[in-house]
């Protein structure tokens, strides 16, 4: 059945990701910034959507008081695909991503993308990088957006971590702009690379602001790491068993 349902999703998706990406690129030879911003995050709001009547994928957000009005670096959790989808159509201002630019050659989805306000970046050249980042990350921040970095850099199974880098951390500490860290049990209904979901509920729990100024990047990524692994252990136990122990099942 979730087979069926997962089928019927990805159908869902392709279906609607075609026009919109058109309407997308046709208005942004008219408006650009926030207006098409929140055009496009209509199509996200589709995809969340459909994920929740088709598969049963629900949410519920802890720490929401914790956001201020203020720029902010967003510090996530990354186990799937639902996150970037969702953040997006949740979060009260508009969001740069930072992601690598080969997103940009996905058919319509990277097409679209490219027209907003994002940072795309070339992995293979770390100062061109770093320093596309800070500029523009600047920036957008000024402009009212919030900065969201993977910490982890790509999706990691449930029930594991991956190796924290530090280069949300840094940007906090150049712009002098604090770190939320976000932790995010989306592996229980989407787990890394499928497209096969599982009805659930996913976890959102947001801490509160890390102020970074006077701080050392790495250090600071240290905190935003302590917090996010020990509130995905709260949040999902199970998926965090002694070696030896039965394994998480989907919930």
């Amino acid at each position: 059945m979730n087979v069926l349902r997962s089928a019927l999703y990805v159908l869902w998706l392709s279906v609607t990701v075609v026009p919109y990406a058109i309407a997308v690129l046709t208005l942004s030879i008219f408006v650009r910034g926030d207006r098409l911003y929140w055009f496009t995050a209509g199509w996200l709001r589709l995809a969340t959507w459909g994920s929740k009547v088709i598969c049963g994928v629900r949410h519920r957000i802890h720490g929401w008081e914790n956001l201020p009005d203020s720029a902010v670096i967003l510090c996530p959790k990354h186990q799937s695909t639902w996150e970037t989808f969702a953040f997006p159509t949740l979060m009260p201002r508009p969001l740069c991503y930072v992601f690598k630019r080969e997103l940009l050659l996905i058919p319509f989805f990277g097409w679209a993308m490219g027209r907003l306000d994002m940072i795309h970046i070339d992995r293979s050249r770390r100062t061109e990088a770093w320093n596309k980042v800070a500029e523009q990350g600047r920036r957008f921040m000024a402009d009212g957006h919030w900065v969201i970095m993977f910490p982890e850099g790509t999706r990691t199974p449930r029930g594991s971590q991956g190796a924290y880098k530090s280069g949300a951390t840094r940007l906090a500490v150049t712009t002098g702009v604090p770190v939320v860290p976000i932790a995010v049990t989306s592996a229980r209904c989407w787990p890394r690379k499928s497209f096969v979901l599982r009805p659930g509920v996913v976890d959102i729990s947001i801490g509160r602001p890390i102020p970074a100024v006077g701080r050392e990047p790495d250090e600071l990524m240290r905190e935003v790491e302590g917090w996010i692994e020990s509130e995905m252990r709260r949040l999902d136990p199970e998926a965090y068993q002694p070696a030896g122990a039965p394994a998480a099942q989907p919930t």
